[in-house]
């Protein structure tokens, strides 16, 4: 008796589950300009306590699929953040030792971690972008996210 409840129960709680991610997506992206999804190493290493990326300008191609190859030799977890390109919407599907940040304007890599993380990139254009320890918030890596135009 007590094993049938606590089917039902685990049955109920899944149904909620996925029906609360089901809610959470947001719209689909419109077509991207291009057909290529273009690979990108992403490097990240610790210099004494502060992290550094490279490359320090992450030229990609704009409003393209893109999958980027991210690999750590840190000893802490880094964060690394972009304004918009790490919303829901522009995140593809992420695996490895990457965790979405609940705020959705990065990825936190674990230590030593590496992963690949597939994003619609945003319009033509140039931001910052960082790579933030924990130990180190106030003074993160910055480097520059250049988006270009995409190839034919």
């Amino acid at each position: 008796m007590i094993l049938r409840y606590a089917m039902f129960g685990l049955v109920a709680l899944s149904a909620t589950a996925f029906g609360n991610a089901a809610l959470a997506q947001s719209k689909p992206l419109p077509p991207a300009s291009s057909g290529a999804m273009p690979p990108v190493e992403l490097t990240i290493t610790m210099d004494g306590d502060k992290p550094v990326c490279a490359p320090a300008e992450l030229r990609l191609p704009a409003n393209t699929n893109v999958e980027l190859h991210i690999i750590s030799s840190a000893g802490e977890p880094v964060t690394i953040t972009a304004p918009g390109q790490f919303e829901n919407a522009n995140v593809l599907h992420a695996d490895g030792d990457l965790v979405h940040v609940a705020s959705e304007k990065g990825y936190l890599v674990k230590q030593n971690g590496k992963g690949t993380l597939r994003i619609r990139t945003l319009k033509e254009g140039q931001e910052a972008y960082a790579c933030t320890s924990n130990r180190n918030q106030k003074a993160p890596f910055e480097g520059k996210l250049v988006l270009t135009p995409p190839a034919g």
